[in-house]
């Protein structure tokens, strides 16, 4: 049995501890006026030691040590608001009661308030006192937690918070007022920033970060040929040629207090609240989008579409200031789950809020997530075709080539085993965003962490690269790029990839077939000129590198070996992955499974064969991977439809834009490569894992597609 007198002192120490401004709740022992309605404990003597000393696993008041909370006239029902599961005391689980006598349970309501909310869900009265969760440790100086009364690390610390600033924003209005008020018919009240003026775009106070952005370098630009030399008398009609770019890094990565490092975002989500999100859905929507307005800065602005049977603007582009934070959190923690499901809907307003908008910031993007079929704009047997019925529904403003001259990436998050995989692909491969699939619920906030990782992060736009063929017998035959738009012009002699914006650290690889002439006469052959053009997303400076980087190869009478550029082979490889990925997808989708997993087995040996497969390189080793895991998501058409076809297609996404997507259902951490991460997206998801358990370690692992080098490339 547990000592009451011992758990008592063991309270009073870790108040103690705590300082002065935490107010921790600790039930004087035997004192018949004690007020149980602070706290009802479940589990502060469900750990580890108390168990074995003896404890029950369901601890009682008497051997807590405190008592449970007990339903009066104001008392809230056994239901916790937050994630809408039981909340009967006895159950491994503290229930806090607050000043305005709502419950909730005490892991709940501490994620809640980590996100800067001080406002109850339930009854939307500004609380003075807030649950406070310490964590784990103090990642971020490396400094495990205090413990006086020497319990052991895996027991939660409950305290209460004490916040003495009001809020500068009148957060008892309720949120139903945004659904209910009339919306403007022109979406034309957008509040500026501190760092907007009358044109629309950044002002002086952005520009003041100029010296900052150019000494964070320009892009770089390499070039590796297929082979280093071809004989002089020899022809080679389909020479590859890598070209490879790398953006600059930010001086400061992801630091909000220093907006003037990066550019601001101008970010709308368009979030599905249909009746399929409640529950668990709805509550773990509402903690990912919390972290996404925590980690926003001043001069970021927000808006939020729900949408169900039909879509409403929750309120207009605001800065996530202080007082613009306490509305979105009110908005986004007030959300119900009811109706139907309209998809196009949402992301026509989400749309034409960035559209109608008065200021500007430069970077724009929407987040749109579903975990349902739309059921009132786009119908069709199965969702076996791609959707691209959507092409003439959504507004010409997603359209990457739309010719608004506005180019907003959607980037689409399918959630759940029930969403339509093949809409929300179209709808990013249409505007230029990626495709994550969720299937694991409890990644969503890590999902949202690493795409805005990577739009906090832009540090170029508007990059286009330009081939130039140099030797007069040299022509460009085609540029493999994935979803990229490419050309080719001058009859062959010059090729331009239009990429548009890059963040932090970003690479890309193009591969560029040309042909190599005879050149009897020569040593060296000067194929290629490759250059780049961009724009800075700050100072608006266009920056043209000419010519940074030169292919040449050598010309020998003879050449008694060749050695295959490395660099080269492993993108080749996973440019043939990916084409073999989209092939055994169309033989999937048209139900032939059979020869869907017989099309991946062939790619997998094939790799395993290759010049960069037999050095051991670990792309190729991630490649094979991804394709054996492909095969074993198509073993039937129940396991297809669930959650193949979604893995597929973020696979597909993440290759063809060469940028990171989420395929969250594994808890593997050990995968040979970070695809397509950049360090600012690392970055964000470490503080998404910390925030939830105060150990990234013990976390759910975001799972990416695995298919970019852990080596970079190395100029010869």
């Amino acid at each position: 049995m547990v000592d009451l007198k011992e758990m008592g002192s063991k309270w009073r120490k870790v108040k103690i501890a705590l300082g002065l401004n935490m107010c921790l709740y600790v039930p004087p022992l035997n004192d018949p006026d004690n007020n149980p309605s602070r706290f009802s404990d479940a589990a502060v003597s469900h750990s580890p030691a108390a168990v074995s000393r003896g404890g029950s696993a369901t601890p009682t008041s008497s051997s807590s040590g405190l008592r449970s909370s007990k339903s009066g006239p104001k008392s809230s029902k056994s239901t916790c608001a937050i994630c809408l599961t039981n909340m009967k005391p006895g159950q491994g689980h503290a229930i806090f009661t607050a000043e305005c006598s709502h419950s909730f349970h005490f892991h709940c309501i501490t994620s809640n308030v980590k996100h800067g909310n001080q406002i109850c869900p339930v009854c939307r009265a500004k609380w003075k006192e807030v649950p406070f969760q310490n964590p784990v440790s103090d990642t971020s100086h490396g400094r495990p937690r205090i413990n006086a009364a020497g319990w052991p690390a895996d027991d939660a610390w409950m305290t209460v918070l004490r916040r003495l600033p009001p809020a500068r924003l009148d957060t008892n209005q309720h949120v139903s007022s945004f659904f209910h008020a009339q919306e403007p018919s022109t979406f034309d009240d957008d509040e500026a920033s501190n760092q907007q003026h009358e044109n629309g775009h950044a002002d002086q106070s952005a520009s003041d970060g100029a010296s900052d952005s150019r000494s964070m370098g320009t892009v770089e630009v390499k070039t590796y040929p297929e082979v280093s030399a071809v004989s002089r008398s020899v022809s080679h009609d389909n020479f590859y040629v890598l070209i490879h770019l790398k953006a600059p890094v930010t001086s400061r990565r992801q630091n909000n207090n220093s907006q003037n490092s990066r550019a601001p975002v101008d970010l709308v989500t368009v979030l599905d609240v249909s009746g399929s999100m409640a529950g668990t859905k709805l509550a773990l929507l509402k903690r990912a989008m919390s972290f996404v307005i925590q980690n926003l800065g001043p001069a970021d602005r927000l808006s939020v579409i729900a949408f169900s049977s039909t879509a409403r603007r929750l309120f207009p582009l605001r800065c996530m200031n202080e007082a613009g934070r306490q509305e979105a959190l009110q908005a986004v923690n007030s959300l119900i789950s009811n109706g139907g499901t309209n998809i196009a809907e949402g992301l026509r307003k989400g749309a034409k809020v960035i559209v109608d908008r008065k200021w500007k910031n430069p970077v724009v993007s929407i987040i749109l997530l579903s975990d349902g079929q739309d059921t009132y704009t786009v119908i069709s047997p199965s969702g076996r075709n791609p959707r691209a019925d959507y092409k003439s529904l959504l507004p010409n403003s997603i359209h990457r080539n739309g010719g608004t001259g506005i180019k907003i990436p959607v980037h689409s998050f399918g959630f759940g085993a029930d969403h339509d995989a093949a809409s929300m692909h179209s709808i990013s491969e249409i505007s230029g965003g990626t495709f994550s699939f969720i299937e694991a619920e409890d990644v969503i906030q890590d999902a949202f962490a690493q795409c805005i990782g990577g739009l906090l992060s832009v540090v170029v736009q508007d990059v286009q690269v330009k081939v130039d063929g140099v030797h007069p017998s040299v022509q460009i035959s085609y540029i493999k790029a994935g979803s990229y738009q490419t050309s080719v012009a001058g009859n062959g002699k010059i090729g331009y990839v239009d990429i548009g914006d890059l963040y932090a650290e970003e690479e890309r690889d193009f591969l560029a077939i040309i042909n190599v002439p005879v050149d009897r006469n020569c040593d060296q052959t000067l194929l290629l000129k490759v250059g780049c053009a961009y724009k800075d997303p700050i100072t608006k400076e266009i920056v043209t590198l000419e010519g940074a980087s030169q292919v040449k190869i050598e010309r020998p009478e003879l050449i008694r070996a060749q050695v295959v550029s490395m660099e080269v082979d492993r993108q080749r490889n996973r440019l043939h992955a990916a084409e073999v990925m989209a092939e055994a997808r169309t033989a999937a989708e048209n139900g032939e499974l059979a020869r869907a997993v017989s099309v991946l087995d062939i790619c997998y040996k094939s790799l395993s064969e290759t010049v960069s497969a037999q050095a051991g390189d670990r792309l190729c080793v991630a490649l094979c991977a991804e394709l054996k895991e492909m095969q074993e998501r198509m073993a039937n058409r129940q396991v297809y439809e669930t959650s193949g076809r979604a893995y597929v297609l973020s696979g597909l996404s993440s290759h063809s834009w060469q940028r990171a997507t989420a395929r969250g259902d594994s808890t593997d951490s050990t995968s040979l490569v970070q695809a397509y991460q950049t360090p600012s997206m690392v970055d964000m998801v470490t503080r998404s894992q910390t925030m939830l358990l105060g150990n990234p370690s013990s976390h759910r692992k975001l799972r990416q597609a695995l298919s970019f080098p852990a080596a970079r490339p190395q100029p010869r």
